[in-house]
C-alpha cells in the first residue's frame, strides 16, 4: 500500500468506527490510536501501537468547576507531547463507556483538529471480539503542536452563552445525568435539580450492553431523542457533572448528522453550585 492510500482511506474514516475497520490500518502513517483507560488496565492489554494518555490531562480543575477545556498552553504541551499533527487522524477508546474518548473527540473539535474517530464499543469491543492485543506499552514521537482557542469554540457552551439562550425555541439543554441527578434526588452540588427547560437522557441509554457497550443503532438513537424533542433542528448543548458522559452524547448526536451541537464542560458543577444560576426541580 502507498502512503497516498494510506492517507486516502484514512480521510475516509467515520466518526464512529468498528473494529474491524480499525484492525486493517494499524500502523498506518497518520494514524494515532489513544487509550484513555487507567494505566494498569493499559498495562494488561490495549490496541497495538496505542498510547496511553490520562484522563486527568483532559480537564482542567477551577472549583467548583470541576471539568473544563484545558487552557491552550495546557493543550499545546498535552498535544504536542502525543505527537499530534494537522494531519494525525486519531482514533480514542476507553473501557469505561466511551465517555473519556469522546471528551478527547471533544477536545480535538474545539481546538479545530477534526479528524477523529470514537472505537465504537471501545476496548471491551475490541477485546471481546477476538482483535490482538498487546502489552509492550508505546512511546509517542513528541511534536510541536501550538494550540489557539478562540473565545468560544462551536462545540463549546459556556455558563454566560447558555443563560443567554434559555427559552429560545430553536434550543434543547439535553443534560446526560441519571434521572435521579436530573429530578434533584441524587445531590452533586450545592443544588439539586436540573436547568430550567432542559431534557434528560442519561448517557448509559445510548450504548448497547447487548452489542459489547456499542452506541445503538442509528434509528433508535433518533427515535429516542425525538422523543425527548432533541431535534436535529434545533441547537443542542449537552451536559453531565463535568461533561464526561455528556461527551459521548455529544459525539452520538454529531454521528447522526446534528449539526449544531455544543458541549456545556463547567456543567453541573458549575451550573448547580452558582446560586445566580436558575435552576428546576
Amino acid at each position: 500500500m502507498t502512503e497516498t492510500m494510506t492517507d486516502t482511506r484514512l480521510d475516509d474514516l467515520p466518526l464512529v468506527m468498528e473494529p474491524e475497520e480499525l484492525e486493517p490500518l494499524l500502523g498506518a502513517s497518520g494514524l494515532l490510536v489513544v487509550d484513555l483507560c487507567d494505566g494498569e488496565r493499559y498495562a494488561r492489554g490495549h490496541v497495538p501501537g496505542a498510547i496511553h494518555l490520562e484522563f486527568p490531562r483532559l480537564i482542567r480543575q477551577e472549583p467548583p468547576a470541576m471539568g473544563l477545556l484545558p487552557t491552550a498552553q495546557q493543550l499545546t504541551a498535552l498535544f504536542s507531547e502525543i505527537g499530534l499533527t494537522p494531519e494525525t487522524h486519531v482514533v480514542a477508546y476507553d473501557n469505561t463507556g466511551s465517555g473519556r474518548a469522546a471528551r478527547l473527540l471533544w477536545t480535538l473539535d474545539a481546538v479545530g483538529h477534526q479528524a477523529y474517530s470514537l472505537l465504537n464499543g471501545g476496548l471491551r469491543a475490541w477485546a471481546e471480539e477476538g482483535h490482538p492485543l498487546e502489552q509492550t506499552p508505546n512511546q509517542p514521537q513528541a511534536g510541536n503542536f501550538p494550540v489557539q482557542l478562540t473565545d468560544l469554540p462551536d462545540s463549546q457552551a459556556d455558563a454566560d452563552y447558555l443563560r443567554s439562550r434559555l427559552g429560545a425555541a430553536d434550543l434543547c439543554v439535553l443534560d446526560a445525568r441519571s434521572a435521579a441527578e436530573y429530578r434533584g434526588e441524587d445531590i452533586r452540588a450545592a443544588r439539586g435539580g436540573h436547568i430550567p427547560g432542559a431534557v434528560n437522557l442519561d448517557w448509559v441509554e445510548l450504548r448497547d450492553p447487548d452489542a459489547n457497550d456499542r452506541l445503538r443503532p442509528a434509528g433508535e438513537l433518533l427515535e429516542m431523542l425525538e422523543h425527548i424533542g432533541a431535534t436535529p433542528d434545533k441547537e443542542i448543548i449537552t451536559h453531565c457533572q463535568t461533561h464526561h458522559r455528556s461527551a459521548l452524547t455529544w459525539v452520538a448526536l454529531r454521528a447522526l448528522g446534528y449539526e449544531r451541537v455544543r458541549g456545556y464542560d463547567g456543567s453541573w458543577s458549575e451550573w448547580g453550585n452558582h446560586a445566580e444560576l436558575p435552576v428546576e426541580r
